[in-house]
């Protein structure tokens, strides 16, 4: 009995296991669905998240928790658009132009892509992400939580499901 005591002991002090050092796979077309939640200052926003990514174009479809269309937004060789539920539409020549003009500051969304599937921006970046759970133990397994922030901005993000571009 004595000697399950100790042995127990002697478990109970070892350190756990580090995690696998995390290889991201280079994924250059993906399709997922998901959760976003946006916090600026101290207002949130909530919506599901629709994206297909291929080198060429980005599709993404922004909708309520009940499944209404909020906004779409499509990135192309041509520009960027953004196209709201009430029929808004609002154009530039790339992402970050769009953000500027509607949001007042340029977002990194041409670095999204890279971000989401593993691949952090560098430490001098004024962005951080931060990869909080994963597809599963392997070392190239995507992310399905992440948050990304800078300032006041935070955006945290649910993937439910990745997929291959169809």
């Amino acid at each position: 009995m004595m000697s399950v005591a100790l042995l127990a002991a002697g478990c109970a002090g070892l350190p756990e296991s580090a995690p696998a050092a995390r290889t991201p796979p280079a994924v250059s077309e993906f399709e997922f669905d998901g959760r976003v939640t946006v916090r600026v200052d101290q207002n949130r926003h909530y919506a599901n998240i629709s994206w297909r990514h291929t080198g060429e174009r980005d599709d993404i479809l922004l909708t309520t928790p009940l499944g209404q269309g909020v906004a779409e937004l499509t990135r192309s060789a041509s520009g960027a658009r953004l196209k709201t539920a009430n029929g808004e539409e609002h154009v530039a020549a790339d992402w970050e132009e769009l953000a500027a003009r509607l949001f007042g500051s340029r977002l990194p969304l041409d670095q999204l892509p890279g971000w989401l599937t593993g691949h952090p921006p560098p430490l001098s970046s004024a962005w951080r992400v931060s990869y909080l759970e994963y597809q599963g133990p392997a070392a190239d397994a995507l992310p399905i939580l992440l948050e990304v922030s800078s300032g006041d901005i935070e955006v945290r993000l649910k993937i439910d499901e990745w997929g291959r571009v169809r």
